[in-house]
């Protein structure tokens, strides 16, 4: 089914804190669905759709709609780590063009800094039953060697440079300073980022996102509702979704689910990246956005590195604006799942509500893409196409 046109995203909100030491985390969740229901100009009583995934405490749907009171016809906990929410805006868009729910709310919300998490840097072991654990487990794989293993293989067949990755960080850190919610908003050099320690060769620690408490919401309604609205109309133009595992051992470090999630979501929405005017990319790592750059088709592959360089994704400078907000490499990256603020910040670029200085002018159509798991070993990626109509 095809969601081109069949729905919109109405409300859109970030939690402003970063460290959430006085909040539990439904309250977290709870705090970011009214924020975004406020943006709509809705109220709780209208959702009849609801759409979260693991980072939702207890049992995550029922726990949270008994916790905000909320009365369903449609729920969807789909789970593809931290591109579930960019996939949940395409199931809201689907199940609303169904006729399953007319309002839905998607939610996020972490305390990893919080509670004192060494994000990414811990082996990551997700209980004896999944398959994969008693084969990767004990040779200590974590998140942030698992990218740095892409990241060399990029480097040693395509020649892409710890130089070219910076230019992403520099990019990164320029949207920020005018945040004033961003963890990081000093703007930093690529000689900063190249002689910053180094996490897991060649990543530096400013190849590496931020760790962060907060969360986000957004409200996806139908036509109609949208219309009798007095927001900016914010369509659905088209969205893919796809997984890329280990495939028995046929493993190429070099591409990523989204060499199947682009083309599904320009299809869905009859574009192609040369029409894209900005680009909320999934920022775990300065690797991330690099591959998700060229396997999206806003490059060839092993080009990535040529495109990012020398300010290309820096508002105002370069051809493909990127995180306006500082992304997750200087604003925030809550619950280690950083797919809800990409289609935030790529909402507020299509209202035209992003800071005046980082905001793109005529920003009419906008893509969002998320990556969750590890793009080293298993992965989902979602991307949404949306335009401002």
């Amino acid at each position: 089914m095809s969601i081109n046109g069949k729905a919109y995203i109405a409300g859109a909100y970030e939690h402003p804190t970063r460290k959430a030491t006085d909040k539990s985390l439904a309250q977290l969740h709870a705090e970011c669905a009214k924020g975004a229901l406020a943006d709509a100009g809705l109220t709780k009583d209208d959702v009849d759709g609801y759409f979260c995934a693991g980072d939702a405490p207890g049992l995550g749907a029922l726990s949270m709609a008994d916790y905000m009171g909320l009365k369903l016809r449609h729920i969807d906990t789909t789970e593809t780590g931290g591109s579930s929410y960019v996939i949940h805006v395409a199931h809201a868009a689907a199940a609303i063009a169904a006729g399953k729910c007319s309002v839905a709310l998607i939610t996020l919300a972490g305390r990893p800094r919080a509670e004192g998490m060494a994000t990414g840097t811990a082996p990551r072991n997700y209980g004896a039953s999944a398959p994969d654990v008693a084969f990767e487990f004990p040779y200590g794989a974590t998140v942030v060697n698992m990218y740095a293993m892409c990241a060399m293989r990029h480097m040693h067949e395509y020649g892409t440079t710890s130089e070219q990755l910076a230019w992403i960080k520099v990019a990164a850190s320029h949207h920020a300073q005018h945040n004033p919610d961003a963890m990081l908003r000093d703007v930093v050099t690529v000689e900063d980022v190249v002689n910053s320690p180094m996490i897991a060769d060649p990543l530096h620690r400013l190849d590496c996102c931020v760790i962060s408490d907060g969360g986000g919401a957004l409200v996806v309604v139908a036509p109609e509702i949208a219309k009798s609205l007095n927001r900016p109309l914010i369509k659905m133009r088209g969205g893919g979704e796809a997984l890329k595992h280990q495939m028995g051992g046929k493993v190429d470090l070099t591409y990523s689910a989204a060499v199947e999630s682009g083309p599904a979501a320009f299809a869905d929405a009859g574009l192609t990246p040369a029409d894209i005017k900005y680009v909320s990319i999934y920022d775990s790592f300065t690797i991330t956005v690099l591959m998700q750059l060229e396997d999206l088709g806003f490059a060839e592959k092993g080009q990535g590195g040529r495109l990012v360089a020398d300010g290309n994704l820096i508002t105002g400078t370069g051809k493909l604006p990127f995180n306006t907000d500082g992304g997750g490499l200087c604003n925030n990256h809550p619950g280690n799942r950083g797919g809800m603020t990409k289609v935030i910040e790529a909402v507020r670029q299509l209202r035209g509500e992003a800071h005046p200085a980082v905001q793109v002018a005529n920003c009419d159509l906008a893509l969002a893409h998320g990556t969750g798991g590890s793009l080293g070993t298993r992965h989902g990626a979602g991307t949404i196409i949306m335009e401002r109509e």
